[in-house]
């Protein structure tokens, strides 16, 4: 094994060859300074958060569009380097992806070819980091940081999203978006009456997007309940606690149901891979707590949202699951392989759903815009059932990489990193059904997750990731 520091080794040499805890000398690891990584955790809760300012409104594209385009220029460096990780199984499916999005920029229906390049510049966005993100994480003990990192700016979020709820006057942003407010319903569709009678809107978090602090939300709740039984400092398991409770409250006040029935699976999954690892003390504590902080929360949320929280989470257990979800979401999915199938099999062209739509997708009246829910009819509409298969085959080999990595038991912290990224993934991954977060910023924290994952899987010699 190479005799320089760990944190120094090029590619060629892995981290670790048969030592399954000391692969990494914490002294080492702590070494290791602020990089990227940290910065590109941090930017994608601060550069949104500037549309939480009064003034913003008019500069909204620009402010939406930086948090993309820093992962854009993150790759574009990235293929200036002249070494790379080496490639994991993913990365052949969501090169399969772009590929047929070039294709398709020349699709007759495509809008106009900047709407079609922007369509495209958006996916790559959300990719990037799979290809970039390895080279920045360095050690378990890094990975620990960026998780922590993701809690901190995850929590804030929740606390804010409460706030919103608890003094609307003082925290609620002054300015939503002009999507929701310029909407027919205007931000009528996203206001309920709280416990005193009092109109609530649903809490946007440092965004400015009614409801939109249910995302965030559901990490600072997994996050939370994963460090506050970690071996940690005391004052770093109280505050992620508080952060978790935080969490499930702002969901519970954003009536985002989705959201909490992925945040409770989110659960699920952790838990289950802390039992696959014979961590049974630690599952324990885990499941426990959970109960108790999902509980708590829901009670504080009905102190400040009064009976139209109860109603709204009671109504998922109000009919079978399929029925439920009919109701919801259901109709745009049972459209999508109905109509669209039939339609649209090889797909609809670039730049006629979502924000690429918003604008650009007025500049050719011979071709309409679609609308598009979930990510499901986006795909259809993009490249048809083959962008469908493909990048379903890309989530399918990233769940089956990580799922292998949790059962390693040669290197104990490389499995505990990835139990946790497989729990938080399963978010976006699940959401395809009711939301488009592969267009979306929480699709760029996928697959930052996924290429760090990565990065650390390949520093120990473990290139399934």
């Amino acid at each position: 094994m190479s005799t320089r520091p760990p944190e120094t080794a090029p590619w060629s040499v892995p981290l670790a060859h048969s030592a399954p805890t000391a692969a990494i000398a914490p002294a080492a690891a702590a070494r290791i300074p602020w990089g990227f990584a940290e910065v590109f955790v941090i930017s994608q809760t601060a550069l949104p958060a500037l549309l939480y300012l009064p003034g913003t409104q008019p500069f909204r594209l620009p402010i939406r569009f930086s948090a993309f385009a820093i992962s854009l220029m993150a790759l574009a460096w990235h293929q200036l380097e002249p070494s790379s990780p080496p490639r994991s199984r993913t990365q052949p499916w969501v090169a399969a992806v772009l590929a047929l999005l070039g294709v398709m920029l020349f699709h007759p229906q495509t809008v106009t070819l900047t709407a079609g390049v922007a369509q495209i510049g958006v996916y790559l966005a959300v990719i990037a980091p799979l290809f970039w993100a390895p080279r920045f994480v360095r050690s378990p003990e890094q990975m620990a940081r960026l998780f922590w990192l993701l809690l901190l700016c995850s929590g804030a979020n929740a606390v804010v999203g409460v706030l919103q709820v608890y003094d609307p006057g003082r925290w609620l942003p002054q300015e939503f978006s002009r999507v929701v407010t310029q909407s027919t319903l205007g931000l009528g569709a996203v206001t309920y009456t709280g416990a005193n009678g009092q109109q609530i809107v649903r809490p946007p978090g440092l965004f400015d997007t009614p409801g939109a602090v249910a995302g965030p939300a559901m990490f600072a709740a997994l996050l939370g309940l994963i460090f506050t039984v970690s071996p940690v400092a005391a004052w770093k398991r109280v505050l992620s606690l508080a952060l978790a409770g935080c969490g499930f409250a702002a969901i519970y006040l954003s009536q985002v149901r989705i959201s909490l029935v992925v945040a409770v699976l989110m659960l699920v999954v952790y838990a289950l891979a802390l039992l696959r690892q014979g961590r049974g003390a630690r599952f324990s504590q885990f499941t426990l707590l959970a109960v108790g902080v999902v509980v708590f929360s829901f009670s504080l949320a009905l102190t400040l949202g009064g009976a139209s929280i109860s109603e709204r989470f009671h109504s998922l257990f109000a009919d079978d699951p399929i029925a439920v979800y009919q109701k919801a979401r259901g109709a745009q999915l049972q459209y999508t392989f109905s109509e669209m199938l039939y339609e649209y099999p090889f797909g609809a062209g670039l730049g006629r759903w979502g924000m690429t739509s918003g604008y650009f997708g007025f500049a050719n009246p011979n071709v309409p815009p679609i609308w598009a829910e979930i990510q499901f009819t986006g795909w259809m509409i993009d490249g048809g059932v083959l962008m469908i298969a493909l990048y379903l085959g890309a989530l399918a080999a990233t769940a089956r990489s990580q799922f292998r990595l949790t059962r390693s038991e040669r290197y104990p912290r490389l499995a505990t990193c990835a139990a946790v990224v497989l729990a938080a993934e399963l978010g976006p991954a699940a959401m395809i059904v009711s939301f488009t977060p592969f267009v979306a910023q929480i699709g760029i924290q996928y697959w930052f997750l996924a290429g760090a994952l990565h990065g650390l899987a390949c520093r120990y010699g473990q290139q399934d990731a």
